[in-house]
């Protein structure tokens, strides 16, 4: 695919030269904020987290370092739950658009299950999609909301104080915002700037990937896949059109990601793996990746926070990544405006990395029990032959669902019926579905009981009065992320949760 068309226009053409009020380092300049926030970073997590921003009107910058997008289209999943965030801001249809259904099943450990029965989603199916579409459309959104992107705009350093973040540029300019968000992946300047720990483990497998073309037939490249993939987990050749098809096999040993592989390295790990090369040529992209998991041990360093591969980083087994850093900008989004327009709780920025770095370490320890299964070694395979008997129980296979497809996450918001805390599914209410009422990214108390109300809360909060919403429950109080902050029907207990997660009413 030609890069330049995955890139909106706005951002194609301008460098950070265009910006309005960018100044040169002097002594005595002046250090009123000319934004709310900088983002660190146009992939997938920052230009989501930009664009929930703007649904609240806060000043947005969004910096990437790269000239221009990358040029090859390497398929991702977006798995269920990060569909139903792109429908609750309205964004799915234009999604769908350019990728393919597939089903939800197989995830974990490529361990080859369909889904169970009833998963409780409208959107109970894997979408695979092009990354650069994915950024491009999300980037595009971010725009059209007003959000400023500007390449070739590199991070080289920054200071914080009481009042705000001046973010010097590579060429020596600064700019001025209230705070610096890092969505800068797993190499993060902005983190390590910061100072923030990054613990964890260091690769120790590595597996090439990439897109080429081949020369032999396909039916010998599906029986050698067979063949080899009974014990070998990391290798494929899966066909992608006109001859081209998506090739992964292990590396000879861990390298520096930062060098790309050459076609010749595909050569030969395919030749020691398969005992043939298939032929491969023409390539359209070559990557590597390991199995380095780390974790950030803060999100958060007064106004400068993280997001993404910025603060964790696990291998790509059950394509949680991208999904990941799409949820923590969901997470962080409206909180971080709340705190700019001046009606959050004291302690509201603090729940991101509570909730999330929490959720960043489950992901992280499956993603290593994934590896492990991955193994050709006696003992891994013994337990991978164990895990697929037990997979065959529903519990077991829905368990495993719901934590890579992260419909099980349950934030800990007290003491409470099970639903507390958890995302509530696209219920069918009066006015049709319930995530078309979430696209302005406001809270919403849906009201079976036709009593209660929202108040002083009413410019943060919508209401919707609903006896026949498909709910077991009398009322439901959502965050702007659809996660259930409150259920009950008292009107007291009610106003004391709309000041928890609210603040203080009008």
């Amino acid at each position: 695919m030609d890069s330049p068309q995955f890139t909106a226009e706005p951002s194609a053409n301008n460098t950070v030269g265009d910006i309005p009020g960018l100044r040169s380092s002097t002594p005595g300049a002046d250090r009123e904020p000319l934004f709310d926030v900088i983002i660190a970073g146009c992939g997938p997590t920052g230009a989501m987290l930009a664009a929930e921003l703007r649904l609240h009107g806060v000043r947005v910058l969004v910096l990437e370092k790269e000239t221009e997008p990358v040029s090859f289209a390497r398929i991702v999943g977006l798995h269920i739950r990060s569909l139903e965030l792109m429908a609750m801001r309205g964004l799915l249809e234009r999604i769908l658009q350019h990728g393919r259904k597939r089903p939800a099943g197989g995830f974990f450990a490529a361990i080859p299950k369909p889904a169970p029965q009833g998963l409780d989603s409208a959107y109970a199916y894997l979408l695979g999609i092009p990354q650069p579409v994915v950024v491009h459309l999300l980037e595009e959104h971010a725009i059209e909301l007003g959000a400023q992107v500007r390449r070739d705009g590199a991070v080289a350093g920054f200071e914080q104080d009481d009042e705000g973040v001046t973010v010097e540029l590579a060429d020596g300019k600064q700019l001025r915002a209230r705070y610096l968000v890092g969505c800068d992946g797993g190499r993060s300047t902005v983190r390590k700037l910061l100072g923030v720990g990054f613990p964890g483990e260091p690769s120790r497998t590595e597996t090439l990937m990439g897109e080429m073309e081949v020369g032999v037939p396909q039916e010998e490249i599906t029986a050698k896949v067979a063949e080899i993939g009974e014990t070998q987990k990391r290798f494929w050749l899966r066909p992608l059109g006109a001859g081209v098809y998506s090739v992964v096999v292990p590396a000879a040993g861990v390298s520096d990601r930062a060098e790309p592989p050459a076609l010749e390295d595909f050569k030969q790990q395919l030749r020691t793996v398969a005992g043939t090369d298939f032929g491969v040529h023409s390539p359209r992209w070559l990557s590597r990746f390991g199995d380095a998991t780390r974790l950030a041990e803060r999100y958060r360093v007064g106004r400068v926070l993280l997001a993404g591969d910025a603060a964790h980083i696990h291998p790509p087994t059950g394509g949680q990544g991208l999904n990941l850093g799409i949820q923590d900008a969901f997470n962080l989004g409206w909180k971080l405006a709340a705190h700019i327009r001046g009606w959050a709780p004291k302690t509201l920025l603090d729940t991101y990395q509570t909730e999330r770095h929490p959720v960043a370490e489950d992901v992280l320890d499956n993603t290593r029990a994934q590896m492990e299964l991955q193994s050709t070694e006696p003992g891994p395979q013994a337990v991978r032959r164990l895990l697929t008997e037990l997979m065959d129980f529903d519990e077991v296979n829905r368990c495993l669902i719901e934590k890579i497809t992260a419909i099980g996450v349950r934030y800990d918001f007290g003491e409470g019926p099970d639903l507390l805390g958890r995302r509530l599914p696209d219920i069918d209410v009066k006015q049709g579905h319930l995530y078309g009422l979430l696209h302005g990214g406001r809270g919403l108390l849906l009201d079976r009981t036709e009593r209660l109300t929202v108040g002083g809360w009413s410019d943060r909060v919508d209401y919707l009065a609903d006896p026949t919403a498909a709910l077991d429950v009398p009322c439901v109080l959502l965050r702007p992320d659809g996660h259930v902050a409150w259920i009950g029907d008292d009107q007291h207990d009610l106003d004391d949760h709309l000041s928890r997660w609210f603040g203080t009413a009008d």
